[in-house]
């Protein structure tokens, strides 16, 4: 039931991301992505905070990034974005996991 999720999820936001991070999907669809997903999340009803696994913790990482930094922020600052990309890198299987990455489930 979760990985199935996790899974479809993180395909989204590959796809959402990598489009933001182009300069080709407005802030607030991506924004929007994010809430959406936590809407569906909470209908699961699951109760552990933590991640079952890495690809899930990078997943909810991420989530956390885009909705902390502020719109300028994620447009502009390097060093974010790169840390964006290395993040998507490893969760569309190419990448290394992100030593940084502590993400746990909302």
């Amino acid at each position: 039931m979760l990985e199935p999720f996790i899974e479809q999820k993180s395909r989204q936001l590959i796809f959402y991301l990598s489009r933001f991070l182009r300069g080709h999907l407005p802030h607030r669809e991506l924004h929007l992505f994010v809430w959406d997903t936590l809407e569906e999340w909470s209908q699961l009803r699951v109760k552990s905070w933590r991640p079952e696994t890495l690809r899930e913790q990078v997943f909810w990482y991420l989530l956390y990034q885009i909705e902390y930094w502020s719109e300028p922020e994620l447009k502009q600052n390097a060093h974010i974005r790169r840390e964006l990309r290395y993040c998507l890198s490893f969760l569309h299987g190419y990448g290394q996991l992100p030593c940084h990455c502590v993400g746990v489930r909302p």
